[in-house]
C-alpha cells in the first residue's frame, strides 16, 4: 500500500497572512471633492473658456460666487427657511410612512387593497398638483409641507412593508420557539431586521423632500419669508441667474448635508450592519 511520508508531506503552511495594505491610503473625503473640483471645472470650461453656453442660461461659477456674494444675506435667510421647510416635512412623512408601512404589513388583505393606490399616486406627477395646491390650501406653509408630503411618503412606506414582511425565516422561527408573543417578536426580531431597509427607503425620501419644498416654493412660497424656489422664481423673473444658480448650490449643499446627517445617524443606531455585511 502506497502511504505518504511524514517527510514527503508538505510542510504546513501556517494561516494565511492577509496582504500587506498600501502605506498611502486616498481619505474618503478626497473622492466627494475631487467630484466636486473636477464639475466646477468642467463649468467653468464650459462657460468661460469655450463659451459654449450663453451666461443668462449657465453662468459661469464666478458669476455665481459673485452673486452669491452679494445677495448672501437673502440667500442665507431663504436656505434656513427651505431647510427648516424640508425637515418638518420629511419628519412628518417619515413618521406617516413608517405608521401606513407598518398597518400594510400586518395585514395582507389591506396591503392587496391599498398598495395598488399607493402606487397610482405616487406614478401622478406631482408637479400637476401645483395649480391647486392655492385652491386648495392657501399660501404659505400648507400647500408647501403637502407638496413634501407626496413627494416623498411613498419610499418609506415601500421600504417599511418590505423590511418588516422580509424577516429573515430562521429568526422568526426562533423567536416562536421561544414562545414570544407577537409585540415581542415585533420588537426583538421583525423591526431590528427590517431597519436597514427602512433606512433605504429615509435615505431615499430626503432629498425627495427637498425637492418637494423647492415646488412648493415656486406654486405658493410665502413673499413675506421667501425660501429658495421662491427666490429663483423672483430671481429669474429679474434676469439675475447668476442669484438663482446660488439658490441652486444652496439647495444641493443643505441637501447634502442633510443626508449625511441621516447616514450618520443610521451608523449611529445600526452599527452591527456593517460588521455583518460586505461590500
Amino acid at each position: 500500500m502506497n502511504t505518504t511520508s511524514i517527510v514527503d508531506a508538505p510542510p504546513d503552511a501556517g494561516p494565511a497572512v492577509p496582504p500587506a495594505r498600501s502605506r498611502w491610503q486616498v481619505p474618503g473625503a478626497a473622492y466627494p471633492i475631487a467630484g466636486l473640483v473636477i464639475t466646477i471645472v468642467a463649468w467653468w470650461l464650459t462657460t468661460t473658456v469655450l463659451g459654449w453656453a450663453h451666461p443668462v442660461v449657465l453662468p459661469p461659477p464666478q458669476d455665481v460666487l459673485r452673486g452669491m456674494g452679494t445677495n448672501g444675506e437673502l440667500l442665507f435667510e431663504g436656505a434656513l427657511v427651505t431647510t427648516l421647510e424640508t425637515m418638518a416635512g420629511f419628519v412628518l412623512s417619515a413618521l406617516a410612512g413608517f405608521a401606513i408601512g407598518m398597518v400594510l404589513a400586518a395585514s395582507t388583505v389591506l396591503e392587496r387593497m391599498f398598495s395598488p393606490l399607493l402606487v397610482a399616486v405616487n406614478a401622478v406627477p406631482k408637479i400637476a398638483f401645483g395649480p391647486l395646491l392655492v385652491a386648495w390650501l392657501g399660501w404659505g406653509q400648507p400647500p408647501i409641507q403637502f407638496m413634501i408630503f407626496v413627494m416623498s411618503f411613498f419610499p418609506v412606506v415601500l421600504a417599511t412593508t418590505t423590511g418588516l414582511t422580509r424577516t429573515p425565516a430562521e429568526l422568526a422561527e426562533l423567536a416562536r420557539s421561544l414562545d414570544a408573543s407577537r409585540w415581542q417578536q415585533f420588537v426583538k426580531v421583525r423591526l431590528p431586521s427590517a431597519l436597514p431597509q427602512i433606512f433605504v427607503g429615509l435615505k431615499l425620501a430626503l432629498p425627495l423632500a427637498s425637492v418637494g419644498a423647492v415646488i412648493g416654493e415656486f406654486q405658493a412660497g410665502d413673499s413675506q419669508r421667501p425660501g429658495l424656489g421662491s427666490l429663483i422664481v423672483q430671481t429669474l423673473a429679474q434676469g439675475d441667474s447668476p442669484t438663482a444658480f446660488g439658490a441652486f448650490v444652496l439647495i444641493a449643499s443643505t441637501t447634502i448635508a442633510l443626508y449625511y446627517v441621516l447616514v450618520g445617524l443610521e451608523r449611529l443606531l445600526l452599527p452591527w450592519v456593517r460588521a455583518t455585511t460586505e461590500r
